[in-house]
């Protein structure tokens, strides 16, 4: 009787430390070796949400659950390191990115990741900076990204294009060619305009010092082809990422970067893990070898 009611008592004493100390439990859970889970957002708003918008208290939830539940975040530098020289990178890896280069990553988002000492990288649309609050939603300004690069060097921005991120007649510009008064670009002209794009969107991320080497692009839509591909190298790109869920492991196509849409206010704080689960267990194939 007397073994028993120890046994017990240690099985109550787990249970409360289990409870009240997840994060010691869960932190030497490995959940996946040599990979990395790519997570998306877009915008963060405290009165508005949306498909793509979140607010700044689900957000810091989202962090503060992931950190509890043993995820390891890394800088844009690890995963290109891990990609091009197999690197390594810890178990359970994250990768946190934003797109289009919204000012409520200044103002929500960076001061909760400067806090957390929780890396990410911005894939801004470059030509936001030229007028940062006559864009339909304000977007970054040159010194708010200085200031972050100064602050927390965990932060990295690289590409989305300058003028790309927008249609013609429902088609994206960045895969299908332009007619203008009933004539169409040739195929040269198409290929300039994409490479002249993107060269401008780097050199203006390289001019606000935006990351040590601005090499690395987010498809406007996550619109892409063989040949958008091809002429995003030819500029001088070296990773791309897609808007198709799954993890990347060192055989991931770099211009095929998969990501996990975490920006959804319908994805509550401990959801995260499960769509990482279930990208784990749902790998995707090469999408432009069909």
């Amino acid at each position: 009787m007397r073994i028993w009611m120890m046994w017990k008592s240690l099985f109550i004493a787990i249970l409360l430390f289990i409870n009240f100390f997840p994060s010691f439990v869960s932190a030497n859970k490995v959940m996946f070796t040599n990979e990395v889970a790519v997570l998306v957002y877009h915008h963060i708003d405290d009165q508005v949400q949306g498909s793509v918008t979140i607010s700044t208290r689900l957000f810091e939830k989202q962090m503060e659950a992931m950190l509890r539940q043993g995820y390891r975040f890394i800088t844009m530098d690890q995963f290109k390191k891990f990609m091009s020289e197999k690197a390594d990178v810890p178990d359970n890896a994250v990768l946190v990115t934003f797109d289009d280069g919204y000012e409520s990553f200044y103002t929500k988002a960076f001061p909760i990741l400067k806090k957390m000492r929780i890396p990410a990288v911005n894939f801004v649309i470059t030509s936001g900076l030229d007028d940062p609050k006559g864009t339909l939603l304000a977007s970054l300004s040159r010194d708010e990204i200085k200031q972050m690069r100064k602050e927390f060097a965990g932060v990295d921005f690289q590409l989305h294009s300058d003028q790309m991120h927008a249609m013609k007649d429902g088609k994206p510009l960045l895969t299908n060619k332009i007619t203008t008064n009933g004539v169409t670009e040739t195929d040269n002209d198409f290929k300039q305009r994409v490479i002249n794009d993107t060269r401008k969107c780097m050199t203006k991320i390289r001019d606000i010092n935006g990351a040590k080497s601005v090499d690395s692009y987010a498809y406007p839509f996550g619109s892409f082809d063989n040949q958008t591909i091809s002429f995003l190298n030819e500029a001088g790109v070296k990773f791309a990422f897609t808007t198709k869920a799954g993890m990347t492991n060192v055989e991931t196509d770099p211009m095929q970067v998969p990501r996990i849409n975490a920006g959804s206010p319908y994805i509550r704080p401990h959801s995260i893990n499960n769509l990482i689960k279930q990208a784990l267990r749902h790998q995707i194939p090469d999408l432009t070898k069909n």
